[in-house]
């Protein structure tokens, strides 16, 4: 059993405490299997003032058209409308709420379901903009040549967040990426945490100061827009969730050619596994009904040598991985590939920078 230092987990509880630490855990967090029971603790509170609101909004408008309430008769038309309206949202809220709680408990596809809480959302805020308008104006036709004026004026000031706003309807509809696959997209590259109205959010791998697979520490930003003027490539695609990967390196000419394929081979097969190799053969029989070609599908590494200028044979062994461990297993390929190399000297000859070639 791992053992936990309280000196570590108080220092985690503290980083936790700090306030955009909190909001980026509450933007990019996607609920585990077992979390619905507490997703529901936490928002019973909040269900149950809503619904006190609700219902005393109901005894309230009542008693103001009973006119049991001392108020004078020019002001009870405002406040039967004010009561109205708050009443309108409050259900709106709850209705909502518990509509994202029970499509949380029924689906287990979490990425669904953050799409499902982001659409809610916004399908609340525009039932709430209708009511606020309704209220404000005497007669629904008032309220809508008003809020037909005010979005020509704001579609002329506001056209990249409408354009970014669109790209994520695309993004919802057509699915170029979803939360938690490896994207590129444009000259960023990383694991998407969040998708909001306007914007997309990477956790950054390679970057400016990395060279591997590796997370750079840094998010990036950008606007829905891009996936209307970039390309979008998705590591991640459902069919086929693999990238194919090569490692290489140089050997001499007076090398055992034959040897060293077939020890490379031999070892990166080992190290990949023949989980990895099932996998690979599953998913070739699904891509059989589809346009890809799946003969070009080839589940074990293969060795490529290649010569070049400097005098010496390149070595390449190309094989498929996926692609969030690709940095790993690269780096325990080499290590492993160059281990039982050099056991034998006599077959295979490494570069040596203090011999003239």
């Amino acid at each position: 059993m791992e053992t936990t230092d309280p000196i570590e987990d108080k220092a985690i509880e503290d980083i936790k405490k700090d306030e955009k630490v909190q909001r980026a855990l509450s933007e990019t967090s996607i609920s585990s299997p077992n979390e619905g029971t507490i997703t529901f603790k936490k928002d019973a509170p909040l269900l149950g003032i809503t619904a006190i609101v609700f219902l005393a909004c109901i005894v309230f408008y009542f008693l103001l058209r009973w006119d049991r309430i001392p108020i004078s008769d020019n002001y009870i038309p405002i406040a039967q409308k004010l009561t109205l309206a708050v009443m309108f949202i409050s259900l709106v809220l709850m209705a909502t709420r518990l509509l994202k709680i029970i499509f949380d408990h029924k689906i287990e596809n979490k990425s669904s379901v953050f799409n499902f809480n982001r659409i809610a959302d916004l399908f609340a805020g525009m039932l709430i903009l209708a009511i606020i308008l309704s209220l404000l104006f005497a007669n629904w036709y008032a309220a809508m040549v008003s809020f037909g004026i005010v979005s020509l004026i704001l579609g002329f000031a506001l056209q990249n967040l409408i354009t970014s706003f669109f790209g994520w309807l695309y993004i919802l509809i057509r699915k170029p990426y979803e939360v938690g696959e490896r994207i590129k997209i444009g000259n960023v590259f990383g694991d998407v945490i969040n998708v909001s109205y306007l914007d997309t959010t990477l956790w950054e791998f390679n970057g400016d100061y990395l060279t591997s697979d590796h997370p750079s520490g840094r998010i990036i930003r950008f606007a829905n827009s891009k996936v209307f003027s970039e390309y979008v490539y998705n590591y991640s695609w459902p069919l086929f969730p693999f990238i194919w990967n090569e490692l290489s390196f140089f050997i001499s000419y007076d090398s055992d050619f034959k040897f060293t394929s077939e020890t490379v081979k031999r070892i990166v097969e080992i190290k990949i596994g023949e989980a990895m190799v099932r996998r690979v053969k599953r998913f070739k029989k699904i891509l059989a009904d589809t346009p890809v070609d799946e003969l070009n599908v080839n589940e074990y590494p293969s060795v490529i040598l290649k010569s070049h200028n400097n005098t010496w044979i390149e070595v390449v062994v190309r094989y498929l991985v996926d692609p969030k461990n690709s940095g790993r297993i690269k780096k325990e390929l080499f290590e492993s590939v160059m281990e039982e190399l050099k056991k034998n000297p006599s077959k295979v000859r490494f570069p040596n920078t203090n011999k003239p070639i």
